[in-house]
């Protein structure tokens, strides 16, 4: 699964934020179908981080990885 979302970030996630001077990493997957990110750059410290996660991050995420549950930023 960790592969999987690694993939998904490099492809779809990180281009979409790197537009924007902003990035995301991958800090852990818990077993329960928690997925952990650090997001970076512009993206750290900005206002609209919390829609940013859930509607570009975990979207993506969830579209192609239904095993996890949630994305949450760290």
């Amino acid at each position: 699964m960790r592969d999987a979302i690694e993939k998904i970030l490099a492809e779809e996630v990180r281009p979409a934020l790197s537009m924007h001077g902003g990035g995301v990493e991958l800090v852990d997957v818990t077993k329960d179908g928690t997925v952990k990110v650090k997001l970076t750059g512009g993206c750290s410290g900005c206002p609209s981080a919390q829609m940013t996660l859930v509607g570009v991050v975990e979207r993506a995420i969830k579209s192609k990885v239904p095993q996890v549950k949630k994305v949450e930023a760290v």
